[in-house]
């Protein structure tokens, strides 16, 4: 009877109250990927058989999260967002474990397995905000993207203090607790989710819409909200993460402490996840094209600041406008991409968000490992510069999306006064 009335009480969960679950299970995920981002490095270089390889293992959670974003969204259609999405934290818990015995072990290549299980769970969270959108009232569907990514805010600054305060929690193996805290963030993540409601198994319904799609996929994606969403998205990702991977080398590579070095990335991190508490509400009273295009001007601005100097305020000052570009063209793109396929049938929303994290993700990782060799190549000015290309392509992406819909809109006043 007991278990009856708790089912009964999930099924009746309100709309905001699983948005907020939403967002913290965003927050237990970002919490435990700062954990990986802050020691994948370093434990790489203490495993690997040579310093050349130290990289290697970062460079599989982008490539899994790459792989797996298409996999993930088609079984989400057969199997319902919440199963997936637990077994996705689950995937996460059993990276931390891997990771930790192959700390233990001294074992690069458990390692690197270990992180191919992170990149599964990355790539299962990156539809938190997609079900967020599904799930919020109209009112509030702008504002739900916005909120599940502000999730990220206090965890980003957490996660890295959880690293070093469990560094040495197993003895004479150093790390290896911070990857147990990162499978008790990924395990609670797993037990958060599993109180959604309305995200459970598909339906029938929903399976026979799967099965009856006869859209082609290339349809789906040569429609212009398609390309301009995803165009901003992957570029907004893709340029924050050639700016932010270079940042730390430009900043000691100036003769500047290393504490500077991390306080421009916790500032960055901040400035990325904080404007989410207001960025649904900007794109809700001015839309999304407005924000869109603030985003590409951003990334220009933070560049030129880049290149006016190589102080602290300087580098601080490009990586907060890089941060908060990232957001505005990154919730702009996701809301549109949600706004624009809302009437379409689950199988193709199901697939126009996949091949949609799909190139956001690989076109992430691609400026992650474009970075390094810039920078060694050709120097910090380098890398700005080569961000001013890629932000004026998402500009000119988004300036002839609003020249369509102003268009569009003067044909169908026109249309009604004819009728008139």
């Amino acid at each position: 009877m007991m278990l009856k009335h708790k089912l009964c009480n999930m099924n009746h969960q309100s709309p905001l109250h699983t948005v907020r679950l939403l967002v913290l299970s965003q927050a237990l995920f970002v919490c435990a990927s700062a954990i990986g981002l802050t020691l994948t490095g370093l434990v790489g270089a203490m495993l690997a058989p040579s310093r050349a390889l130290a990289t290697l293992p970062y460079a599989l959670v982008t490539v899994a999260t790459a792989l797996s974003t298409i996999p993930v969204s088609m079984l989400m259609l057969r199997w319902g967002r919440r199963l997936v999405f637990m077994l996705g934290s689950m995937s996460g818990a059993l990276g931390g474990a891997l990771a930790a015995w192959a700390i233990v072990r001294n074992d690069f290549l458990l390692f690197c397995l270990a992180n191919l299980a992170l990149g599964l769970f990355a790539a299962s969270a990156q539809y938190y905000r997609f079900a967020a959108n599904e799930a919020a009232p109209p009112e509030y569907k702008a504002r739900a993207i916005a909120w599940v990514i502000s999730g990220g805010v206090l965890a980003a600054l957490v996660g890295p203090t959880l690293a070093a305060w469990a560094r040495e929690a197993v003895p004479r193996h150093s790390f290896a607790g911070s990857y147990l805290v990162l499978l008790g963030l990924a395990l609670l993540g797993s037990l958060v989710l599993s109180r959604l409601a309305g995200l459970g198994e598909a339906t029938a319904a929903v399976r026979a819409s799967g099965a009856a799609s006869s859209t082609p996929l290339s349809r789906l994606l040569r429609r212009p909200a398609f390309l301009v969403a995803a165009a901003n998205s992957a570029l907004a990702a893709g340029m924050m993460m050639f700016v932010m991977t270079s940042s730390p080398l430009a900043v000691v590579g100036c003769g500047l402490p290393v504490t500077v070095a991390a306080s421009v990335i916790q500032w960055h991190l901040l400035a990325m996840y904080v404007p989410g508490f207001f960025s649904g509400r900007l794109i809700a009273r001015f839309g999304v094209t407005p924000i869109l295009g603030l985003g590409a001007a951003l990334f220009g601005l933070g560049s030129a600041v880049a290149l006016a100097g190589v102080t602290p305020l300087h580098f601080g000052l490009a990586l907060m406008l890089n941060g908060l570009a990232w957001n505005f063209m990154f919730v702009g793109g996701s809301t549109l991409l949600t706004q624009s396929f809302a009437d379409d049938i689950p199988a193709d929303r199901a697939r126009v968000q996949a091949a949609n994290e799909f190139i956001t993700a690989a076109v992430a990782a691609g400026g992650s490992l474009l970075a390094g060799v810039v920078f060694n190549g050709w120097g910090w000015p380098a890398v700005q510069w080569g961000v001013l290309p890629l932000q004026c392509l998402a500009a000119a992406a988004t300036l002839s999306w609003a020249a369509a819909q102003r268009r569009l809109v003067n044909q169908t006043a026109v249309q009604q006064v004819a009728k008139a």
